[in-house]
């Protein structure tokens, strides 16, 4: 039991609680932080599209080729191709995700620790159920703006489709397949994000916690970590969580990345574009944009786990003394 509490005690100045946060600040800065990374990081999503997409003729088989290709025909712009829409709906599922993310953390949290654990599997087990139960509800929002803003990053590329801006992929979409064809490859992403955050959150929890008793922060220390130190930390488990998704989750990214894009197109199915990627490629097709994919899962999680804990400091009601999740 004293092992326990001193544990606990440990990770006192490391972690925000839910209940300590500042909801409304939470929510309004959070939607500046977010949009910020989602500016910057867009573009990798974008090239990661076009390369899971793009059919065996076309001659952009790397990063660097679609780059050279998007800048040549389309300039800067070409990078932000479908941003409206995803700024639009990122902002209402990133608050769903966050909000379902910490409440499920904390209960699950409540859940595993009387089971006889080690922290560091606790954390893994509570971030990993919060991260798949986040990614459930936020996807709900986030497909249609997925299949809408994919058709906007490829129109035009390898024979795709062109259209006028969001609302015209929305109409035609909807009149091809009804409002079913907004959640083309929702079952596909929920298989997809699901495990992945919850990968990402359990890689998270867990190696923050690996890494602070690493450095000694398991002996009841009383004394805070440094303001560096604490970045440090958060930034590997990032680094961390991101390659692990990243490598886990890709083929069913790219399966069903070509299943929005080219679904009411050409009414491929599952099995149609594995077939596609396997013959095209061989099995590693199904790793299609894997370069892009490992550094936008990584930048983009270190970058937001980055933001995300700075953010829940700067809104915390107490900065004092905050109890472990």
């Amino acid at each position: 039991m004293a092992t326990s509490n001193a544990r606990t005690h440990s990770f006192v100045q490391t972690e925000i609680n839910w209940d300590k946060l500042d909801k409304t600040k939470f929510y309004v800065v959070g939607a500046g932080l977010f949009t910020g990374l989602t500016v910057a990081l867009y573009p990798v999503s974008v090239i990661k599209t076009r390369l899971q997409v793009a059919s065996k003729e076309v001659g952009e088989k790397n990063a660097f080729s679609v780059v050279r290709g998007i800048l040549r025909t389309d300039g800067i712009p070409g990078l932000y191709r479908g941003f409206g829409t995803v700024i639009t709906g990122a902002i209402p599922a990133r608050i769903l995700f966050l909000t379902a993310l910490e409440t499920t953390k904390v209960a699950s949290y409540k859940l595993v620790e009387p089971i006889e654990l080690s922290e560091t599997t606790r954390a893994a087990i509570a971030n990993g159920i919060a991260g798949m139960t986040a990614a459930l509800f936020s996807q709900a929002v986030f497909v249609p703006i997925d299949v809408v803003s994919q058709k906007l990053m490829v129109q035009g590329y390898s024979g795709h489709a062109k259209y006028s801006g969001g609302l015209d992929v929305a109409r035609k979409v909807i009149k091809t397949d009804g409002i079913r064809g907004l959640y083309k490859g929702f079952g596909l992403s929920i298989l997809t994000y699901s495990p992945s955050s919850a990968v990402w959150w359990a890689s998270y929890g867990a190696s923050q916690r690996f890494i602070w008793s690493f450095l000694g922060h398991d002996s009841g220390l009383e004394k805070a970590p440094s303001e560096g130190k604490l970045v440090l930390v958060q930034a590997t488990g990032g680094i961390i969580a991101g390659a692990t998704a990243a490598s886990i989750t890709t083929p069913l990214d790219t399966i069903k990345t070509r299943l929005q894009v080219m679904g009411h197109e050409g009414g491929h199915t599952t099995r149609q574009v594995v077939k596609s990627l396997v013959l095209d490629d061989g099995w590693r097709g199904l790793y299609r944009g894997l370069g892009p994919r490992f550094f936008s899962t990584s930048a983009w999680g270190t970058s937001m786990i980055l933001a995300y804990e700075y953010l829940k400091r700067l809104c915390a009601k107490d900065v004092t003394n905050h109890p472990q999740l």
